[in-house]
């Protein structure tokens, strides 16, 4: 079966993003090494436009529209991180952007969307059908869809930051870790490292309840899990592997970990008092694993993904409270 995109998709979008996306830095923390008995550089994408890796992703596919899709804009559906993304690459690009979102969504998700330049089409989570509501904006609009992870433009884009890391560090890692919600971003940094760390071990973390990537791993077939259930990782809440992403990770992943919320919030909190780094729940499941010896790197050198920093303020707030910050 091929692949949605090779190694040269990622090497092209790499050339797209370039003086566009940040290059977010690749830190080292002896307090870290220390916790990991081993040698961790983190790759900060909480830093990147938007405060999360989707910007790149959501770029990589708006920029290659034609002038003719362009004038018809973009419809995307999120209520987080991809929505901003599309909005804020759209609105550089001089791109209508439509987000469709949950009609109770966190106000400061709708402002900051809002910031960017793009509508919103508010929808009922509990009698509406988000896909359907952006399928049919599409159509009335002559608008492109941008979905969030299933498309090999998006995949190609999230795969710089893997790309990334592999040019920021002297010499090969022997781990490699990324958080996994739809597999976007796994997926693509995982080619990309692979592609220049061949012996490394590369490794997806999901949430204990959302762990899709691994039980279709498992069972050698696309899994899927029940969005009834609740985690603190609001940004990795898929109940199934992309049917594009999954083919890559089942070539590229050596494995799959899960972290519990309360690994999760231990680690958010590590990222503030040690690497001076506000991290969103779901981008901080990397470190999670490490921090928990779900992951054992003793001995090794260790890359990361901290994926994004788009925490709700009352949650991190308390966060901080209950360690005693």
């Amino acid at each position: 079966m091929s692949l949605a995109i090779s190694y040269t998709d990622i090497e092209a979008a790499a050339k797209r993003l370039q003086n566009v996306s940040e290059l977010t830095p690749l830190l080292h923390s002896r307090a870290l090494d220390e916790a990991c008995d081993g040698q961790v550089f983190v790759k900060a994408e909480s830093l990147q436009h938007i405060g999360a890796f989707k910007f790149r992703g959501a770029y990589n596919r708006i920029v290659q529209l034609s002038q003719e899709e362009r004038a018809g804009g973009v419809v995307a559906w999120s209520s987080g991180n991809h929505a901003q993304g599309v909005a804020a690459a759209a609105q550089l690009l001089g791109v209508k952007a439509t987000i469709v979102m949950p009609a109770d969504a966190p106000s400061i998700k709708v402002e900051k969307t809002r910031y960017y330049g793009a509508d919103i089409e508010f929808y009922d989570r509990y009698s509406e059908d988000r896909e359907q509501v952006a399928r049919a904006l599409c159509e009335q609009l002559s608008a492109t869809l941008v979905p969030s992870y299933d498309d090999p433009h998006i995949i190609a884009g999230q795969g710089t930051v893997g790309l990334e890391i592999t040019q920021q560090l002297a010499e090969p890692a022997d781990v490699f870790i990324s958080p996994c919600g739809g597999g976007g971003l796994c997926s693509g940094s995982a080619m990309a490292a692979k592609q220049h760390w061949p012996e490394a071990e590369v490794i997806g973390v999901e949430p204990e309840l959302y762990n899709d990537t691994y039980l279709s791993l498992e069972n050698g077939k696309r899994e899927s899990v029940s969005q009834s259930n609740m985690s603190i990782c609001d940004s990795l809440m898929a109940a199934a592997p992309g049917e594009l992403t999954f083919p890559i990770n089942q070539q590229y992943l050596n494995k799959v970990a899960t972290v519990t919320d309360e690994e999760v919030e231990a680690a958010v909190y590590f990222a503030w008092k040690n690497l001076k780094l506000v991290v969103e729940p779901g981008g901080a499941v990397a470190l999670a694993a490490l921090l928990a010896k779900k992951v054992d790197i003793s001995g090794k050198r260790c890359a990361i993904i901290l994926s994004g920093g788009n925490v709700d303020p009352a949650w991190f707030a308390k966060l901080l409270t209950k360690y005693g910050a």
